[in-house]
């Protein structure tokens, strides 16, 4: 180990359609089982994708209340509600803590733009003055960072961030910088992403990448497999409590894993599809195996962004192989997307929860629904069955429209006090 500061994750929360809390979805996504269903709320018969993998039973009323659900939207009570789950797996006292030192940073794609939508339809059915003087705060996505801060009292480093698909992954990396570079001892971080909308879906569904097969939603996400057709849109919101080691141990915190090394890069190509050359992905690989100090060979496994897009698989494949070199068709690889669908800006958060109870558990999650191999993506995906094995170091990726990189490095925590 170097001799700079080390963060570690020591709360964690989670809500997706496979689980309302952490161990229930780590199970879930450890038995393979997907909860993919037709869209009921509105007619999605003229669409060619006509599934989602949605929370569709929890309300997160029940934790923050109704005034606060019905004043800022799904968006913002999701976060705050999750972000509550993950301060009590902790057991952070915030009352006991120094305010200045404790921030909040969440990454969303496109935060609360059901309040936008919504909004609209208001403004042209009932006119302007019957808009809620709330609609600004629950479309803007730094407002869920901003209501789990006012409700702790938290006053450190407070903001939102947009990467796409990588926006979990920037959440995560840039609250473990934030610690790193001295300005907190405590973050609570992540990715939230609950927009689904007959619009969104609509407006995904007109970029070509979800995949059509509805006639066996919960076989759609199929990562790496030979006949893929693109991603299952999922909503979820996943937070981790990141703390400045001495500030854990002062307290003798439960400790899930450490943050090793995180990176964010660009593609600088094409706004939708990935570099021909991968080199966006091979520089954000190498970049944070750089800053964890760690080599291709001292990963156990790759938790990969694997979106089940023909495009982007093949491309981190490609990555991949480049940087590990021969080691790469040794080192296993999964997609815990073939069970949870893309959360977009929430899914590089939950899988740095997977990751790091990949470490904790000695057990690599399963690619479901992989049958046949494709050439191009020739690799160890860990098929369709979870593996038992030690688990000491993940690397874990993470990929978004607009040509954006992030890759996290966890490790089991190591007390060499």
């Amino acid at each position: 180990m170097n001799n700079k500061i080390r963060v570690v994750v020591t709360g964690v929360g989670a809500v997706s359609a496979v689980g309302h809390d952490v161990p229930t979805i780590w199970q879930n996504v450890l038995e393979g089982r997907p909860n993919v269903r037709p869209i009921t709320s509105f007619d999605a018969s003229a669409l060619s994708t006509r599934f989602a993998s949605l929370p569709l039973d929890y309300d997160p009323a029940e934790f923050v209340g109704k005034r606060i659900a019905r004043r800022y939207g799904r968006y913002v009570s999701y976060a705050m509600a999750v972000a509550r789950q993950a301060m009590e797996d902790s057991g952070l006292d915030p009352a006991s803590m120094e305010p200045t030192r404790a921030g909040v940073i969440l990454g969303s794609a496109i935060g609360g733009i059901n309040a936008v939508l919504d909004g609209y339809d208001i403004l042209r059915q009932k006119g302007a003055r019957r808009i809620s003087p709330f609609t600004v705060p629950a479309m803007l996505i730094d407002s869920a960072p901003g209501m789990i801060a006012i409700d702790y009292g938290f006053r450190g480093k407070n903001f939102g961030v947009v990467g796409a698909c990588a926006s979990g992954n920037y959440g995560v990396g840039e609250a473990y910088h934030a610690i790193l570079d001295d300005k907190a001892d405590v973050m609570i971080c992540g990715g939230a992403e609950v927009g689904f909308h007959e619009f969104t879906v609509s407006a995904f569904d007109r970029t070509g990448a979800l995949s059509r097969r509805n006639d066996a939603p919960n076989k759609a996400s199929r990562p790496f497999e030979r006949d893929r057709d693109g991603f299952v849109l999922a909503e979820g919101t996943a937070i981790l409590v990141l703390e400045r080691l001495e500030h854990a141990l002062a307290r003798n915190a439960k400790i899930y894993g450490e943050i090793l090394g995180y990176s964010a890069t660009a593609d600088a190509y094409h706004i939708t599809a990935p570099r021909e050359d991968s080199l966006g992905a091979i520089e954000s690989i190498r970049q944070a195996l750089d800053d964890a100090g760690l080599r291709p060979e001292d990963i156990s496994y790759i938790n990969a962004h694997g979106t089940s897009t023909r495009l982007n698989d093949a491309a981190e494949t490609r990555a991949i192989k480049a940087v590990f070199g021969d080691y790469a068709y040794d080192v296993p690889i999964s997609s815990t997307k073939s069970v949870t669908g893309h959360m977009l800006g929430a899914a590089g958060a939950i899988e740095a929860i997977f990751s790091l109870l990949a470490i904790r558990d000695s057990v690599i999650p399963p690619t479901i629904n992989y049958e046949n191999q494709d050439p191009d993506c020739d690799l160890d995906y860990v098929p369709n069955k979870a593996r038992p094995q030690v688990v000491k170091t993940v690397m874990s990726n993470s990929f978004g429209f607009g040509g954006h990189n992030s890759t996290l490095i966890l490790g089991g925590y190591q007390d060499e006090r």
